[in-house]
């Protein structure tokens, strides 16, 4: 991903790749960039983006299994640099922040909903950002639609068998040799159910997104976390 976006800000007329900076690489060639895209791993994010806030330095975050807590952490380094802005993005395919919203719209009409996130089995963390963040969607339009608990009379389970619980959603993480990245909403209620679905079959497909985060940017202060409000969606 970092060397794909590398080669899509370069191809960019209107951008200019400063650096390009790869695990125990010095960093300082960063600091005359006005925006950092950061795709490395969860153990290193979080002091690259301290590194950036600490230099005036903003940043643009597409490194998975970035958790509530980080983004706390990233709030209050933020509250000594208001000239800084970082925008964390769980998905930069256009397609799947549409997935996103149109899963939380959906959300509000249906009984039932469960999420199946597929990935490569490289992938270092489960469930994906992407499934985290619609989790956490899907419930928020449940809670505001005042629903139910969804229906389970599951009372005896093999441990994991039931996926992960975020915010009382369930996910469930599929690591597969030949995928890239796939993820289904399963929406059910009676008589009839609704199966929302997105698909990236190359990381190309991520790089508009890539892009359109990075020319946002400029101006844009504090924290903001997805696409919706650089496409105009929020």
């Amino acid at each position: 991903m970092g060397s794909a976006a590398c080669d899509a800000i370069a191809a960019c007329e209107d951008l200019e790749l400063v650096a390009r900076v790869d695990v125990d690489d010095d960093m300082s060639t960063l600091e005359t960039a006005d925006v950092a895209v950061d795709f490395t791993s969860p153990s290193a994010v979080m002091d690259n983006v301290r590194w950036c806030i600490g230099r005036g330095v903003s940043a643009v975050v597409g490194t998975s299994g970035f958790t509530e807590q980080k983004l706390r952490s990233v709030q209050r380094l933020l509250t000594d640099a208001p000239q800084v802005g970082v925008l964390v993005v769980p998905n930069f395919s256009i397609g799947a922040v549409l997935m996103m919203r149109f899963a939380a719209e959906a959300a509000r009409f249906f009984e039932s909903v469960e999420i199946v996130e597929m990935h490569h089995p490289t992938k270092v963390d489960a469930p994906s950002g992407t499934a985290r963040r619609t989790a956490e969607l899907v419930a928020a339009a449940r809670s505001e639609a005042q629903l139910a608990a969804m229906p389970d009379a599951t009372a005896q389970a093999s441990d994991g068998a039931r996926g992960a619980t975020i915010d009382g959603i369930a996910v469930h993480s599929v690591r597969v040799r030949g995928l890239v990245a796939h993820q289904e909403v399963l929406l059910g209620g009676t008589g009839e159910t609704l199966v929302i679905r997105h698909d990236s079959l190359d990381r190309t497909s991520f790089m508009p997104g890539v892009i359109a985060a990075v020319r946002a940017m400029p101006g844009r202060r504090g924290l903001h976390v997805g696409l919706d409000s650089v496409l105009g969606l929020d």
